[in-house]
């Protein structure tokens, strides 16, 4: 027969010696469970943490720099607008300046003609005979025609000379005596004039035809 005294005291040793029951052993499981799930949360948010978010700092300064750099070009365009539009002016005022310069000293050589025209019209008839006022025109011809040529103005006098319609202009054709004439000047009704390359006025010229 089993002493119950000594059954009560075998229990008591075993759980002095640390006997664990089913219980403890789930829960034990369970906290270490937790904890493994634990610890990689917090390894996470701490990498989280201490990386910093340089993109949109980044995009952030090269906006601004890209904002001044546009800036800077638009002020330079504005500056060179501006001095463009200056030089244009200055340009356009000194071509009116030099062309009005050049017409006053075109008008002053006209002026000096004008007075011999003068002082040949103021002529004595009752003292001036015809050669002398002959001579008078003719002299006062030379000087226009002189002046004329200083200032850049070719004459078109084509006699005898192949007829040429970018620079005369026929009034009347007459029939040819020889091939050789065919094509050519007959008579100058009107001479012609150019500046410097360029038509002012045609001449008119009667033309020789074959038939």
């Amino acid at each position: 027969m089993t002493d119950p005294v000594r059954e009560d005291e075998d229990l008591e040793t075993d759980a002095s010696d640390g006997g664990a029951g089913p219980d403890d052993s789930a829960r034990e499981e369970e906290g270490e469970s937790r904890a493994a799930e634990a610890e990689p949360e917090v390894l996470v948010r701490g990498n989280s943490r201490a990386t910093p978010d340089t993109g949109t700092a980044g995009e952030e300064t090269e906006l601004v720099a890209l904002r001044e750099e546009f800036e800077s070009l638009n002020d330079r365009h504005l500056r060179l607008a501006a001095e463009f539009n200056n030089f244009r002016r200055r340009s356009e005022q000194e071509r009116l300046g030099a062309w009005s310069r050049a017409q006053a000293d075109l008008v002053e050589k006209f002026i000096d003609v004008l007075d011999d025209l003068h002082r040949v019209a103021e002529l004595d008839l009752s003292n001036a005979t015809v050669e002398t006022i002959m001579e008078g025109i003719d002299l006062v011809e030379r000087k226009f025609v002189r002046m004329l040529g200083d200032a850049g103005v070719d004459m078109i006098d084509p006699t005898g000379e192949p007829f040429d319609p970018m620079s005369m202009e026929a009034m009347m054709r007459v029939p040819a005596e020889s091939d050789e004439q065919a094509d050519t000047v007959a008579q100058v009704f009107q001479k012609g004039y150019s500046l410097k390359g360029i038509l002012i006025r045609p001449a008119r010229v009667s033309v020789y035809t074959q038939g």
